[in-house]
């Protein structure tokens, strides 16, 4: 069902009248999403504000040289290969060599950002600020002084991004307050710029996690991230060992060419969306769904040339009929995404216990089953394991005692299995979409629709695109640096952490 204030929201006069008469009615900006494949050059053209904070040399005297992040080679490469141009904010006109040398280099020469004398009409497409050196909370001021004189020349559905260090492996409390508090900062900055379109996100990376920000880094500044927003992502260096591939010969194009992916509850909705453009990055689709659904779920395969498979995953049999179909057929899988799922809600005063037993089995102990047999031999090294969870697993819902169950023993799954499976370059994953217009959605009554498209930052819901595009993401050698994260594709909703 459409969402009838977005769709005046998209007309300039419509939006000018509600204003002017001052009506209590929230226009949401439509948001600016992704075409096509993934490319090249997903920033062509943007021009982005780049700051950071130097920590000053040995005590930090007046009159010290300061030392230079780490970060910025990173960042300057990143951004001009993306096809974008930095504008470094500095006090003066010095811009750091290495942004010069990747300007050259891809024909993106980048600008000095003088704070104190900003052109009237600045406009910005994202600002990135770099606090990986901010060790105390005099620290903090710096981050004041990027962004509030460029909030406001961020345009609509721009981005905004924030690189910490994880504070879980700092060194002192101290830190881990400063680098903690970015978290709050963030999130606090996405509702303030959700009303246009924009988001805010947190990259927090591990040690030596360097050669790894670039692929979470292009796609929360992309297109492709228009749904995510208020999220941390933790990026950790691959353990030695770990058959990923070096981070400088990352495919940005195609990137799941010759891969094979199995996702469940292909159908339909988000996992059909899901498919198809795991499809248009290269990858050779297994479309899982229930033998009721054969129709949908072939028509699904055949418009991406992909192979269907009709199997009951809640089955005692579903796992091993699986992991054979998929050694005998493809001699394995490199992208598992579980996306099957049901909801059978009642309160639980009100609940059989076969209500109960169903969204069990089938979210969560069919998950676990199958990701065991595929485990055996059939997910090959470097492999994706990514797995839907739920708003409703973070915060709880009303009437949902046993799907939030269930969504919530996902997250743990994942955590764990990631831990385990560290040493082999397979990463584990859970995206966890908040509303999103599918035909669940649309058959809610209308006030409490309403209400669930309102209550997050860009105030509205979600596209099944939205989700397809985080879990893609999750699935491509850009993103062999995150594994063990939950990633909240909710538009900053209202409800949960």
């Amino acid at each position: 069902m459409n969402d009838i204030l977005l769709q005046l929201g998209k007309n300039p006069q419509a939006r000018r009248l509600v204003k002017t008469l001052g009506l209590p009615l929230p226009m949401p900006q439509s948001l600016t999403r992704a075409r096509g494949p993934m490319e090249e050059r997903p920033l062509h053209d943007y021009e982005i504000a780049v700051g950071g904070y130097s920590r000053p040399l040995g005590e930090g005297s007046e009159g010290e040289a300061a030392e230079d992040s780490a970060l910025i080679p990173v960042l300057a490469e990143t951004l001009a290969k993306a096809g974008a141009t930095a504008l470094v904010a500095s006090g003066g006109v010095v811009i750091p060599p290495a942004f010069e040398q990747a300007g050259d280099a891809w024909g993106r020469p980048p600008r000095a950002l003088i704070l104190d004398g900003l052109p009237d009409k600045l406009r910005l497409d994202a600002l990135v600020f770099d606090a990986t050196q901010i060790v105390d909370a005099a620290g903090l001021r710096a981050i004041y002084e990027f962004f509030h004189p460029l909030i406001r020349s961020l345009r609509k559905c721009g981005r905004v991004v924030v690189i910490g260090r994880e504070p879980a492996l700092s060194t002192s409390p101290e830190i881990a307050a400063v680098q903690g508090a970015l978290d709050g900062f963030v999130r606090s900055l996405g509702k303030e710029i959700g009303k246009g379109g924009s988001t805010a996100n947190l990259i927090y990376l591990g040690e030596e996690a360097e050669a790894w920000l670039p692929g979470p880094l292009r796609f929360l500044l992309s297109k492709r991230s228009a749904f995510v927003s208020g999220q941390p992502v933790h990026v950790s260096a691959p353990m030695e060992g770990d058959p990923a591939a070096d981070p400088a010969e990352i495919p940005w194009t195609r990137p799941l060419e010759g891969k094979v992916a199995l996702v469940t509850g292909a159908a339909r909705g988000i996992g059909r969306a899901t498919a198809k453009l795991l499809a248009d990055e290269g990858a050779h689709v297994v479309c899982l769904d229930r033998p009721g659904d054969d129709e949908l779920l072939s028509s699904a395969a055949r418009e991406i040339g992909g192979t269907p498979l009709l199997v009951d995953v809640s089955d005692v049999d579903a796992p091993t009929t699986i992991a054979t179909f998929l050694k005998d057929n493809f001699d394995g899988v490199d992208i598992v995404i579980h996306n099957a799922g049901v909801t059978r809600d009642k309160t639980l005063a009100r609940m059989k216990a076969d209500k109960w037993d169903q969204a069990v089995a089938i979210n969560l102990d069919a998950l676990v089953r199958i990701t065991e047999a595929l485990l055996e031999g059939v997910v090959r090294e470097g492999g994706r394991i990514i797995a839907l969870s739920s708003i409703a697993g973070i915060a709880g819902n009303l009437g949902q005692t046993n799907y939030s169950t269930t969504k919530a023993g996902v997250i743990g799954y994942v955590r764990r299995l990631a831990d385990e499976l560290a040493d082999s370059g397979i990463t584990v994953n859970a995206v966890a979409p908040g509303f999103i217009e599918t035909r669940l959605t649309a058959a809610i009554p209308v006030v409490i629709r309403e209400v669930g498209r309102r209550l997050s930052s860009l105030g509205q819901g979600g596209l099944p695109r939205d989700i397809g595009d985080a879990l893609t993401f999750l699935s491509t050698p850009g993103a062999q640096g995150i594994t063990g994260n939950v990633l909240r594709v909710c538009g900053q909703s209202f409800v949960g952490a």
